[in-house]
């Protein structure tokens, strides 16, 4: 779970977060959830693994809000050797009202674009903290 503070440059002339934006803090969601279980992403990197975006969804519930905090609610839905999909909640914080829900699937590619499958040691660790009533 992270939070996101809502700042002007995120909303548009009404005030109301710029809807694409929240694929920016599902990204920043799916970043932390991944190193507070002891995969940097930059370190993946380095070892020629990378993650690219090959479905993404949003439900948008309510607007979020300049000078508001988001709390957003990662989890990992599905998981196989070359491919994760992520679930985001997004609530505001002091009233708890869902503000956008989504997910998002991203492949294991190598350097050059080619799907590659992840180390198994990672998948079982990561199959092993999702929520298991969602895992096939």
């Amino acid at each position: 779970m992270i939070e996101v503070k809502i700042y002007y440059e995120d909303t548009d002339c009404g005030g109301v977060v710029y809807y694409a934006n929240y694929l920016k803090y599902f990204e920043r969601a799916r970043t932390e959830y991944l190193e507070m279980r002891g995969y940097s992403v930059a370190a993946l990197m380095k070892q020629g693994v990378l993650f690219v975006v090959v479905h993404a969804e949003v439900d948008y519930c309510s607007p979020g809000r300049y000078g508001e905090t988001l709390i957003i609610e990662t989890d990992v839905s599905d998981i196989t050797r070359a491919a994760l999909t992520f679930s985001h909640v997004v609530r505001e914080k002091v009233s708890g009202r869902v503000v956008v829900k989504g997910a998002a699937r991203l492949a294991a590619t190598d350097r050059n674009g080619k799907v590659t499958r992840l180390d198994g040691a990672m998948v079982a660790a990561l199959q092993s903290a999702a929520p298991s009533s969602e895992l096939p």
